[in-house]
């Protein structure tokens, strides 16, 4: 089973998270805050990883470091699970509606993590929380994962909308790309012999 369990702890934030690749999209997550979780129930109901995150921090200046430390410890324990990365398909873009959204999230688990960000939103909050820090979360899970990620909303009206088909768009993409090929299944899907 591909599974990892990291925490980590700074003056502003305590993060723990562990995680199955080869789950059900069962998860238990609290972070404090209500609109981050409901996304990141998203990310783990359309994957099918299992997702358990604990998290708290100083929420009381803003949500900006508990989002990037979530991201950040998300993205460390997916690159642990993953192991030595064989027999991956390794690429996937998912283009996903939801109602009068759309929005197309297409990646490489590379091991050279990088990301495109073709998102815009029409108000600075979601509820109580900054638009802008949907950027910021999956940079830290970008980078931190090693996966090169292309997130574009072509269209779309509701702020909401727009943010979470983004998070079931790579749900469902990291659900196609780590899938292990059984025409693959013991080889690197790469000509380099190494992937990263």
């Amino acid at each position: 089973m591909r599974q990892a369990e990291i925490s980590r702890q700074t003056n502003e934030t305590t993060v723990s998270v562990a995680l199955n690749i080869d789950g059900t999209g069962q998860y238990d997550i609290n972070t404090g805050v209500g609109f981050l979780d409901h996304m990141l129930e998203q990310l783990s109901k359309h994957s099918l990883i299992d997702l358990t995150i604990k998290a708290t921090g100083d929420l009381h200046i803003d949500d900006h470091h508990l989002t990037e430390d979530v991201a950040i410890v998300i993205g460390q324990a997916l690159r642990q699970a993953m192991g030595d990365l064989k027999g991956i398909r390794r690429y996937a873009s998912q283009t996903l509606p939801m109602d009068e959204a759309l929005s197309r999230v297409s990646l490489d688990v590379s091991g050279r993590p990088y990301l495109i960000w073709n998102v815009s939103f029409s108000q600075p909050k979601v509820g109580g929380f900054d638009t802008e820090l949907f950027r910021e979360w999956f940079q830290a899970f970008a980078m931190n994962s090693g996966i090169t990620l292309h997130v574009e909303n072509i269209y779309g009206e509701n702020n909401h909308h727009i943010i979470e088909i983004c998070f079931k768009a790579l749900a469902r993409a990291l659900r196609e790309a780590l899938e292990i090929d059984p025409r693959q299944k013991d080889s690197l899907p790469t000509t380099k012999g190494k992937l990263g």
